[in-house]
């Protein structure tokens, strides 16, 4: 049947409902009739919310893990619960204290990404997720010191003061002088350009034979700048914080799903592709379960927000991942307020 909305239901319904989800959330077991009929808010008799959560299984609401058992949420039933029914407050200032201490510290902006990733993680009791804003290194300086017959160190300083060093091989033979050629041209001819554009301008140069270094440096320089690149386009792009976090108590019982989650979390390009999604939208996004096919198998739910830079555009996005039970009214305020801090800290 297809799920209503939450209008549709009747107020009994929809109070039923938000008393399964509640201690659900809460407690991550089924949940009785005989559980709710104790509650006072009710004033319901135990067959009663029988009839009334057997319509909600009807629904697609409510579902029952083995015969005589109470009921649990769908995560159709998360989906309306989140959509339409929860109530979200202001972070607590001890949230808010937290999240902030953890940007105080001057540094560079991944130190501050990944501490505040690991304040989320642990106030939220989940994986912490960043995604860092991606940025095109401008380069300033290179140098390419002989290492051996075989091999040189490239010396890299972006324009940022940031200094990386790689080891690349080179033709047998090849004289110091190649090498402090290949050097000077870069640092003279494509400092303030970024690598991509300082690669194309090579290309072309090569191409209009109008490069002004021998065959040996020319190689030298594309090679330099490959490696960069390359390396650049397959930097992590995903900063993970807290993975533990999802193994606690309430997940030796589901070890089988936990396994699940942290061997998604291993293939990162996949996890950033989903929060990469959340860029679209100015608001925190909810992805529950398999509504997404990367967590059909784990059953997990992400919490991300997107966060901005100095011009205003997005350029990350933060959040959590852990198991549908999540606390989502004080979660989603949280990974809200964060990125928030974080478009300020940027700013």
């Amino acid at each position: 049947m297809t799920t209503p909305p939450i209008t549709e239901l009747t107020t009994r319904a929809r109070d039923v409902f938000r008393l399964v989800v509640d201690a659900y959330l809460e407690t991550g077991q089924p949940v009785g009739s005989r559980t709710l009929s104790k509650l006072a808010a009710l004033n319901l008799s135990p067959a009663s919310i029988r009839n009334v959560m057997q319509d909600l299984e009807e629904y697609g609401l409510l579902a029952s893990p083995h015969t005589s058992a109470g009921r649990l949420p769908t995560e159709q039933g998360l989906r309306l619960f989140v959509d339409g029914m929860m109530q979200v407050a202001e972070p607590s200032a001890e949230d808010r204290a937290q999240i902030e201490a953890s940007l105080s510290d001057a540094g560079p902006i991944e130190s501050a990404l990944a501490q505040a990733t690991s304040a989320l993680s642990g106030l939220s009791a989940c994986a912490g997720l960043v995604l860092v804003p991606k940025h095109e290194r401008v380069l300033k300086q290179v140098a390419f010191v002989p290492l051996s017959a075989t091999q040189s160190l490239v010396v890299l300083v972006a324009g940022d003061g940031a200094v990386e060093n790689r080891v690349i091989d080179v033709p047998p033979g090849l004289s110091q002088s190649a090498l402090t050629e290949a050097g000077n041209y870069i640092s003279a001819t494509l400092s303030g350009l970024t690598l991509a554009e300082a690669m194309a301008r090579v290309r072309h140069e090569i191409e209009a034979e109008r490069i002004a270094i021998d065959r040996a440096a020319q190689d030298l320089v594309s090679r330099g700048l490959a490696i960069w690149s390359s390396d650049g386009a397959d930097r992590p792009v995903l900063i993970v914080r807290g993975q533990a976090n999802l193994l606690d108590e309430s997940a030796l019982g589901d070890l089988d799903r936990v396994r699940q989650l942290l061997d998604e979390l291993e293939t990162k390009q996949d996890i950033a592709g989903l929060l990469d999604s959340a860029r679209e939208g100015s608001a925190t996004r909810i992805f529950i379960g398999s509504e997404n096919k990367l967590f059909s198998l784990s059953g997990s739910s992400v919490i991300a927000a997107p966060y901005r830079g100095s011009d205003g555009r997005v350029v990350g996005v933060v959040g959590v991942i852990g198991p549908t039970r999540l606390n989502y009214a004080r979660i989603v305020p949280m990974v809200d307020f964060t990125a928030q801090s974080l478009s300020r800290l940027i700013r």
